[in-house]
């Protein structure tokens, strides 16, 4: 499994393009995961999808990080303070800030990581 912030490989559009956010979270809906549907220079954009009892594994990231729920509600615990979410919540979380979803059955997010601001 694959978790938010994590760098590709390789040169992203330079030119305006559509992405497919549902059929990315229909991918992801069994197992989990996180995929990667837009990357650019400036940002990346991916769906991450949390099935219990797979817990998050994520690390700090160097960038600074937006996550908008899609589906599902859990709590996102960042630096020891807990934020509940629910569908259409969204929480900003800074670059190198420790945080984890916790109390989630499946959770479904869109994260997007500002690139290179720092």
């Amino acid at each position: 499994m694959t978790a938010p912030g994590q760098r590709l490989e390789g040169a992203g559009l330079s030119v305006a393009h559509a992405f497919d956010i549902e059929a990315a979270k229909t991918r992801l809906a069994a197992a989990g995961g996180y995929e990667i549907i837009h990357v650019s220079a400036g940002l990346e954009i991916g769906v991450y999808v949390l099935v219990a009892p797979e817990p998050d594994h994520q690390q700090p990231h160097v960038d600074d990080e937006i996550y908008v729920v899609l589906e599902g509600h859990g709590t996102l615990d960042i630096e020891g303070e807990q934020v509940d979410l629910r569908e259409g919540h969204a929480v900003f979380v800074p670059a190198g800030a420790k945080h984890q979803f916790v109390g989630y059955e499946q959770l479904s997010v869109l994260v997007i990581f500002e690139k290179g601001g720092r």
